[in-house]
């Protein structure tokens, strides 16, 4: 039998463990959210759960989930139940659970890599003439290659690590 326990928050992580997760299926757009603000969010969409808890155990990954199923595994080295129905509700909830440290707009939103700051002339040829015009400020993904800048959604994710860091403190 498992035994489920209330956590105080922000729940203590392990000493000397940098905060990395692995999402299940269900949680891609918490995914994104969660790489916006910094945090190293693996995420796949073609995982079922036994490879989802070797993938979490291998890296030493928290895994989150909204699969309580998924959670009673006892092979699973650690994992939490993500409370919310919308990504923003979601967010809130795993940084009030566990405040990790923030670092915004540092990891692609798409693979998770670490941007670089790139010059202009490194990517200009792969930006359209309006976006060649209007940025001058760009950073890079080493892993996948996709090129970011700050655009026209810039205020409406600005909004967003605004509230991450609410939730945190930082």
């Amino acid at each position: 039998m498992v035994e489920v326990r209330a956590v105080r928050r922000p729940e203590p992580l392990p000493d000397g463990w940098p905060p990395r997760f692995l999402l299940d299926v269900h949680l891609g757009g918490l995914a994104r959210r969660m790489r916006l603000v910094g945090l190293d969010t693996a995420y796949r969409n073609d995982l079922d759960d036994p490879v989802l808890v070797e993938v979490a155990n291998a890296g030493r990954r928290l895994l989150l989930t909204q699969d309580r199923g998924l959670l009673r595994r006892r092979a699973l080295w650690r994992g939490a139940f993500v409370r919310g129905a919308r990504p923003d509700e979601q967010l809130a909830d795993v940084l009030g659970r566990f405040a990790p440290p923030l670092a915004p707009w540092s990891r692609c939103l798409s693979c998770n890599g670490v941007l670089v700051d790139v010059p202009k002339a490194d990517v200009e040829h792969a930006l359209r003439p309006g976006t060649r015009r209007s940025y001058d400020t760009f950073t890079r993904c080493p892993d996948c290659g996709r090129v970011y800048w700050p655009g026209a959604h810039r205020e409406r994710l600005d909004a967003v690590v605004a509230a991450a860091e609410r939730a945190t403190g930082g």
